[in-house]
């Protein structure tokens, strides 16, 4: 590892408020810090507690800098948080954090050392903006991997070609939503949290179409964070994990499903009634994590698990009212497609047998895809020695 970095290499890091953007982007920092680096990190009041165990494991290299959240006629008083807003919450909040833009210019003006470099979450696009008027690189965070990278820049690249086509086929790719330019992987450089046995052809597209070799592969960034990481959350939190893993220990090995769509998104109630349903019918043991909605949200028919779901598969499965989230690596059976497509229960219930009856072909591959991952993070492997890299280029900013 390397760790003879500048005491005078300072970069800002700005995470996206959302779960999926923010913990790795920390875990990132970490291991920044670890080789040498300087780090101011930008949040809000409400998203200090994030950075409790970054704070407490190394209180000399890295300064927590809290704007006041900025308001927005769509985000209620308090929050400042995507998992709050629920499912169209992404163009508020991006549309609030710009607001930052001066006090932040402010901040970099009267600093006495102030950063090389601004690393920020690629939902945060008008921070090249900022890093264009300060004259110093912007380094773009992406939390997915190269695939989706890829796909954005070239919807950018083709938009015009693009608009009047009901289907798109990215032809440039082996083998979205429309986002703004400042989104894209511009400028200095990127970093991607997927690792080279995964996506090494894609991250080779993706360097080929940005024109230069800064595109750095360093996950799964979930691998690298401190030993013991708290992330900002409740007390209540150790509580349900030891409940999840004294039920998980009284189960098979590879016996059991977990279900979960993220901290944000909310399912509708025809969707819930579809999934529960073909849960029960699978017969198979299951953890199912269901984010809360808001009382409103509930009337709404969102996020509301059917009555007597719980009673009924008391022994069978185990339903979670939590927030949590995870990264899926491709492994699955396809039951529907589109945002409000509502799945046959009877198909839902028939996939998730199968693939525990029958998916020794999707459990390997996983098994394979987990040891490939742990490799690149160990030291000497590819994500590591790109990690490596990625700090020699920043220690060479403002030289």
């Amino acid at each position: 590892m390397a760790t003879n970095a500048s005491p005078h290499r300072h970069i800002l890091v700005f995470p996206y408020p959302a779960q999926g953007h923010m913990l790795p982007l920390l875990d990132l920092t970490h291991q920044l810090v670890l080789r040498g680096l300087t780090i101011t990190i930008l949040v809000t009041p409400k998203n200090l507690p994030f950075l409790s165990t970054l704070l407490s494991s190394h209180p000399s290299s890295i300064t927590p800098l809290v704007f006041p959240f900025p308001s927005h006629p769509l985000i209620p008083t308090g929050v400042e948080h995507v998992k709050d807003l629920g499912n169209t919450g992404n163009l508020p909040m991006m549309a609030a954090l710009a607001k930052l833009h001066d006090p932040l210019l402010d901040w970099f003006n009267s600093h006495p050392n102030p950063p090389v470099a601004i690393l920020s979450d690629f939902f945060l696009g008008w921070t090249q903006r900022l890093a264009t008027s300060l004259q110093i690189p912007r380094i773009t965070f992406f939390s997915s991997g190269a695939f989706v990278a890829s796909v954005m820049d070239y919807i950018w690249n083709n938009v015009e070609k693009l608009k009047s086509l009901s289907e798109i086929e990215f032809r440039h790719l082996p083998g979205s939503p429309i986002i703004k330019q400042e989104h894209l992987p511009p400028g200095w450089g990127c970093v991607l949290n997927t690792f080279d046995a995964l996506e090494a052809e894609y991250v080779q597209c993706l360097k080929a179409h940005v024109g230069h070799d800064r595109v750095f592969d360093v996950g799964p960034l979930s691998l690298t964070g401190p030993d013991v990481l708290d992330r900002g959350n409740s007390s209540s939190g150790s509580d349900l994990n030891d409940q999840v893993l004294t039920w998980l220990d009284q189960c098979p090995d590879g016996s059991v499903v977990y279900v979960s769509f993220g901290s944000q998104k909310l399912l509708r109630k025809e969707q819930m009634e579809a999934l529960a349903n073909g849960l029960e019918k699978s017969g198979t043991r299951f953890i199912w994590v269901v984010k809360s909605g808001t009382i409103q949200q509930q009337d709404e028919g969102y996020g509301v698990v059917p009555d007597g779901f719980e009673q009924r598969i008391a022994r069978q499965g185990l339903y979670v009212n939590a927030r949590l989230l995870v990264d899926d690596v491709g492994v699955g059976v396809r039951v529907c497609e589109g945002r409000d497509s509502v799945p046959d229960s009877d198909e839902v219930g028939r996939a998730i047998a199968e693939v525990i009856t029958k998916g020794e072909g999707m459990k390997g591959k996983a098994k394979d895809l987990k040891g490939e991952a742990l490799a690149a993070m160990s030291q000497g492997g590819s994500s590591m020695k790109n990690l490596d890299r990625f700090v020699e280029e920043v220690c060479q900013l403002g030289a």
